[in-house]
């Protein structure tokens, strides 16, 4: 089993299209679009890590990956 603690959401801004889909599944309101309309973690102390934001993106720009 994965342990959650071990990942982080991380983005491929520049696949970001600013659709704002992974903004409105995010069940804990972390992810914002900036002002260049890219994906960015607004608030990060509290991401789940659920993974709903990987899952909804049609454009692979977000997943959870391990911590580097």
């Amino acid at each position: 089993a994965v342990n959650r603690d071990d990942l982080e959401v991380k983005f491929k801004r520049d696949w970001c299209k600013g659709c704002g889909i992974c903004v409105a599944f995010c069940p804990k309101q972390c992810l914002a679009l900036d002002e260049k309309d890219k994906i960015y973690m607004a608030k990060p102390d509290d991401c789940i890590k659920c993974g709903q934001c990987e899952q909804r993106c049609p454009d692979f720009a977000i997943f959870l990956g391990g911590k580097n």
